[in-house]
């Protein structure tokens, strides 16, 4: 195995844009609808973990309090979070070109900031509840050790498909171990097999594992992104969950009893998938019905374009709690 920043596809001065590498996209690689293992990583370290245990208990309560006093001085400006991409490949065209990864960066900033053009979809009962979360986010610059860095390295791994059980985070498990969880945000993009589009860890966990995995073809939108996860919303989503979201329905099968913890999401009786037309009513919840726009349902991603203040505040308080060493906090108030 290597692990190299030198040898991205398109790091040359030829761009490499997407005519050039649409030939090869591995159609097979692409879920026929959205797979996401958050949660299952999540119920699997409460049920190994009773640090984790602590820890979740722990998290819920500090944003309680943080909602409660209405916030604090960080957010009077906006905090950007350094990213390092890991990209582990095994075949040519999982080893994804630098501009795939620089476009998911640009999504990321949009969609954080509410910026994103496709947000004019939502209709008016809904359209009030869009967010800009005050979040952006930028390839690292300087890496561990103090070395400049482009924030992407590259990693040709054994493993043809990885799954929830965060081998692609170690080297000694054939992935690529992670930067400093307490100063980047590390994303791996890899082959996931399953189904999976990716899947990301809930603040509490080990540092070790802490971060965001994402199947190549859902990651970014040139390269081998893929419709109908071409847009870069797999990213968005799972980095969603890294920051203490979880999924609009509670994550209760379709039982109409669970909550994601935020106040103005409506109750939905499950996932969404494809592009639903509106209104979507279950559980009760017309005339509106679900909020499948929102970025932590499980449409297509033409389908999901936007968050609430409410989990706008979720975010914020865990920037401020258990992830408050990541970032830095400026007083500038336009978006990326």
């Amino acid at each position: 195995m290597t692990d190299n920043e030198n040898t991205a596809p398109g790091s040359g001065s030829t761009a490499r844009g997407p005519d050039v590498v649409s030939p090869r996209r591995p159609q097979g690689d692409v879920p026929a609808r959205r797979g996401c293992g958050a949660m299952t990583v999540h119920r699997r370290l409460l049920n190994e973990s009773s640090a984790y245990r602590d820890a979740r208990s722990a998290i819920e309560n500090g944003t309680l309090a943080f909602l409660a006093a209405g916030g604090t001085e960080r957010f009077g400006g906006v905090v950007r979070i350094p990213v390092v991409v890991h990209v582990v490949w095994n075949t040519d065209a999982q080893n994804i070109p630098d501009e795939q990864v620089h476009s998911q960066i640009d999504v990321l900033n949009q969609d954080f900031r509410a910026t994103n053009a496709d947000r004019d979809i939502v209709p008016e009962p809904f359209s009030r509840l869009i967010a800009d979360t005050r979040i952006e986010f930028a390839l690292a610059t300087t890496d561990p050790d103090g070395q400049p860095t482009s924030g992407i390295t590259r990693t040709r791994a054994d493993v043809t498909a990885f799954d929830s059980d965060d081998r692609v985070k170690s080297a000694a498990t054939g992935g690529v171990d992670p930067w400093p969880a307490d100063r980047y945000l590390n994303i791996w993009v890899c082959q996931l097999g399953g189904g999976l589009l990716g899947y990301a860890q809930f603040p509490g966990g080990p540092p070790e594992t802490d971060g965001v995995v994402c199947l190549h073809t859902g990651f970014g939108t040139t390269g081998t992104a893929s419709a109908p996860f071409d847009l870069g919303r797999t990213t968005t989503h799972e980095i969603g969950h890294y920051l203490n979201l979880f999924h609009i329905w509670g994550d209760d099968g379709t039982g109409c009893a669970g909550t994601d913890e935020v106040a103005d999401t409506p109750n939905a009786g499950g996932p969404n998938f494809g592009v639903p037309s509106f209104p979507h009513v279950t559980c009760g919840n017309g005339p509106h019905g679900d909020l499948f726009y929102d970025y932590m349902d499980y449409t297509d991603d033409r389908g999901m374009v936007m968050f609430t203040g409410g989990q706008a505040a979720r975010m914020a308080a865990c920037l401020d709690g258990v992830r408050n060493s990541l970032g830095q906090t400026s007083s500038m108030a336009t978006p990326v």
